[in-house]
């Protein structure tokens, strides 16, 4: 009798660079907030995500649950990932609509579409990008190969939502000259939601009192991996004295990531998903939610989706 085949998913252990990046866990939980923080300076990119959410009252409870979509789809079964693609395939026919103001170069009228090939090339560009960014420096520099491996594997997991394979660049390096050529141009611009959105989903995420001081050494590598430019356009502020912290708050980090056992170094971040999930949760029946941004015009509220964007799945997901 023929055996099935072993289902391990789009991105198999051993062969996925992929995987091997995010299945560490310290890269799973930096990764996304950096990839939103700096995702939100595409201002077309932002309002369709902004104006097709349901999530705006617990902003990291939308956060989480893309966070585990994202790693059903990097670490699940072909079946579990394709349940999830499924889901978001049908949120993202209702993400579409036009800008309802000037942002930047762009001009009110200006449409998006949750299937627009560029805009889903951010959303997977955001999220590599800060994924690489922080297996690099928190484990090991790639060789020009793996870095390659990886991308091309970033343009599979695009490919899965959708986004055409043309639309990439072919290389990592290509890929690095087009990012660098995005984040110096024009295009490049915070509307006032957006600089509030991406500043605390980057440095207030909901921790409990104890682990406070783990959160300044998050929020103080947080802030130090955002390029100058990104920096400047939110009005961050970035002394000589953290400059000088930062290399030894990530010395810390690696340190730490090398005495810890593989169980602990690597897997899923699903339990600090939800220690996140449920902090924002108490803060909000205290009376204590996390800073909260105007309410949408009637117009657009009435309009919403739940947990959609235009790009790729509801957020870059991330974490703690």
């Amino acid at each position: 009798m023929a055996s099935l085949a072993l289902d391990e998913g789009y991105f198999p252990r051993g062969s996925s660079v992929l995987r091997q990046i995010h299945e560490e866990r310290l890269v799973g939980l930096f990764f996304g907030q950096r990839a939103l923080a700096i995702g939100a300076l595409h201002p077309v990119n932002y309002t369709g995500t902004s104006q097709s959410t349901g999530g705006r009252e617990r902003p990291f409870r939308r956060l989480v649950r893309t966070a585990n979509d994202f790693e059903a789809i990097f670490f699940g079964t072909r079946a579990e990932a394709d349940k999830v693609l499924a889901k978001v395939h049908t949120l993202h026919r209702r993400v579409r609509g036009e800008l309802a103001e000037d942002a930047g170069p762009f001009a009110a009228g200006t449409p998006y579409d949750a299937f627009d090939p560029e805009l889903m090339l951010w959303t997977v560009a955001v999220s590599a990008e800060s994924a690489l960014y922080f297996y690099e420096l928190f484990v090991r520099r790639l060789s020009d190969w793996e870095r390659d491996a990886f991308w091309l594997d970033y343009v599979r997991f695009g490919e899965l939502f959708g986004m055409p394979r043309e639309v990439a660049p072919p290389t990592w390096a290509a890929f690095r000259a087009w990012w660098d050529g995005k984040l110096a141009g024009v295009e490049m611009h915070l509307t006032e939601e957006a600089r509030r959105t991406g500043a605390f989903v980057a440095l207030e995420i909901p921790m409990p009192r104890v682990n406070q001081p783990a959160k300044r050494l998050h929020d103080l590598v947080m802030l130090g991996s955002l390029p100058p430019r990104v920096r400047e356009l939110y009005g961050m502020t970035w002394s000589p004295a953290q400059a000088r912290a930062f290399p030894l708050a990530v010395a810390a980090l690696r340190g730490l990531r090398v005495i810890a056992p593989a169980t602990v170094r690597r897997g899923s971040c699903r339990r600090s998903f939800a220690l996140v999930e449920a902090t924002e949760r108490r803060r909000i029946e205290r009376g204590r939610p996390t800073p909260q941004l105007p309410p949408l015009p009637r117009r657009q509220a009435s309009a919403a989706a739940p947990s959609a964007t235009a790009g790729i799945a509801s957020e870059p997901s991330g974490a703690v």
